[in-house]
């Protein structure tokens, strides 16, 4: 319904444009228009312009749902990792071989968490998010059945170390994709946070399990009768209630998407079933309201967008200018925080003298940094993201979301980089020499906490830089973030050991945290100096191409 104001009065007269261009474009678009009221007076009717498409029609209460689903659906990699290493004495002995062989069973299965995002990561973009996880959580569970009832054949352990790890590892990935599918840029941060909380909580959690086990009991089994337990109850979990979100397929997730039957979360469907026809329309009509003409996608085959899916599309993304620092950033910290993982259980034993079960403890300090990081640095990503936008006079759309194409999301995201990174890098320098110098283990347990919560901080907050830089496939962005960051990780622990020969404890973490703190400051400058204008090159290339393309098949 139009506003009236009278001609006559000239403060009234004056209308009010905001500077956005999206604002400006409205106000051509629907012009005030002049009528009579029948007293003579002329009166400005001001026509207004249709509400915004939402991004998302999914609710408040239907995103926490999500949060517990997606961390939950995340924990299974961490958890399944980190619980795996104090096991490797008891594997060593119950299969009757060699420290080395046991060994590649670690060695498989971080090759093939490199592989799942990169297999899963595109494939969620195309032919959807639930699909995907109801496929990688079945193979996680028989992954581990196998391994529970495997009893001597040590290749059998190979196959199905990697089919448990090929199941697991590309949750993140998916959980990623969610995330950019249902909220806002401006609201990401405080979903990512509780997911990072219940993904980080496997890590805290695997170790202190893992080296209860190695310490009361001389059997394995049980352990990977649990994860089975945990993969079902997972799966069951996602097929009750965890609906389509990819964009691609289902747009905003309205009343008008052309869901199929598999993209239906069992209750939904369950529901829908107990309503006959006209309840239902009646429902749908009531609940779709005024939520503007979303454009559905067009629908291909479930062959059709398999066809497409290329699992080196991932791959792609590691060469772009404005997304190589990102990778860096969050790579470079992962490697960080691995090798802490790693040296732990030698300085506690060799330093300290702590049993299996007592090194298995010290993991939870750290463990809790890193949820309590990852719950933060969701709060702060949001708050930094307003700053930035009230900074350029920008007015963030809630409802339908902004256009990052010009925004300087890069910017909203590095914002308090330096500070962490001073913070880890003298961390990480006072660890080594506290180490040394034999002090009190309470020191070392507190500097693992805040170490664990500023590496959370950075590969979330770049993470999340991929994801916003690649809107139609945030999935694939955060496999390419996985594949640089495992193949890091595991380039970091092969010169490990070698340095710390060289070198003694508090002279290698010196040097590496010089070194990430150096090289993150410098990245950190570069993603805020060139990383719009980067970006915004690589997105109108890609125009052009598309454009060239459509003329030549012309």
């Amino acid at each position: 319904m139009g506003v009236e104001r009278k001609a006559s009065d000239p403060t009234s007269s004056q209308v009010q444009h905001s500077t956005s261009k999206d604002e400006k474009r409205d106000s051509a678009n629907y012009p005030d228009k002049v009528t009579n009221n029948g007293s003579n007076e002329l009166c400005l009717q001001l026509e207004q312009p249709p509400p915004s498409i939402p991004y998302t029609t999914f609710t408040q209460s239907q995103k926490r749902q999500l949060r517990l689903l997606l961390g939950f659906a995340t924990i299974t990699s961490p958890l399944t990792a980190t619980i795996y290493f104090p096991l490797l004495p008891l594997l060593r002995t119950h299969f009757d071989t060699s420290a080395q062989a046991i060994n590649l069973t670690l060695t498989i299965y971080i090759i093939f968490q490199a592989l799942s995002p990169a297999i899963f990561g595109p494939l969620s973009d195309s032919i959807g998010r639930r699909l995907v996880y109801l496929i990688t959580l079945t193979l996680y569970a028989l992954g581990n059945l196998g391994l529970a009832l495997n009893q001597s054949n040590y290749a059998a352990l190979l196959v199905l170390r990697a089919l448990q790890s090929l199941g697991a590892s590309s949750a993140l990935a998916v959980s990623y994709g969610v995330v950019a599918d249902v909220c806002v840029p401006s609201e990401r941060g405080r979903m990512l946070g509780p997911v990072s909380m219940a993904l980080n909580l496997g890590a805290c959690v695997g170790p202190v399990v893992g080296g209860s086990v190695a310490w009361t009991s001389g059997s394995y089994e049980w352990v990977f009768w649990t994860l089975v337990i945990v993969g079902a109850v997972l799966w069951l979990g996602v097929g009750l209630f965890l609906p389509e979100t990819a964009r691609v397929l289902v747009s905003n997730g309205g009343p008008d998407a052309d869901r199929r039957w598999w993209e239906e979360s069992w209750f939904a469907v369950f529901k829908d079933w107990l309503l006959d026809e006209e309840c239902k329309g009646r429902t749908k009509k009531k609940e779709g309201g005024n939520m503007g003409d979303a454009v559905v996608p067009s629908r291909k085959s479930i062959w059709q967008q398999c066809r497409f899916v290329n699992p080196l599309a991932c791959l792609r993304v590691m060469f772009h200018l404005d997304t190589f620092f990102a990778l860096w950033m969050q790579g470079s910290f992962y490697v960080v925080d691995y090798t802490v993982a790693a040296v732990m259980p030698d300085i506690f034993k060799d330093v300290y003298h702590f049993n299996e079960l007592q090194i298995g403890l010290t993991y939870i300090p750290r463990g809790v940094g890193i949820i309590a990081g990852g719950y933060c640095i969701g709060k702060i990503m949001d708050h930094n993201y307003k700053t930035v936008a009230k900074n350029i006079g920008w007015n963030i759309d809630e409802v339908a979301g902004d256009d990052l194409q010009h925004f300087p999301i890069e910017r909203a995201r590095a914002r308090g980089s330096y500070f962490l990174l001073i913070i880890s890098t003298a961390v990480l320098i006072g660890y080594g020499w506290a180490v040394t110098q034999h002090v009190h283990f309470a020191v070392i347990l507190i500097l693992q906490f805040i170490q664990g919560s500023m590496g959370c901080c950075f590969y979330n907050t770049y993470n999340a830089l991929l994801v916003d830089v690649f809107p139609q496939s945030p999935s694939t962005a955060a496999a390419a973030a996985s594949i640089v960051r495992y193949a890091m990780a595991a380039a970091g622990i092969a010169m490990l050991q070698p340095l710390l020969d060289a070198l003694n404890r508090g002279w290698y973490f010196t040097i590496l945290g010089l070194w990430s703190g150096s090289c993150g400051a410098l990245a950190v400058l570069v993603i805020e100096k060139k990383g719009m204008y980067w970006r915004t090159q690589r997105v109108e290339k890609k125009e052009q191409a598309a454009l060239r393309m459509e003329a030549s098949s012309r």
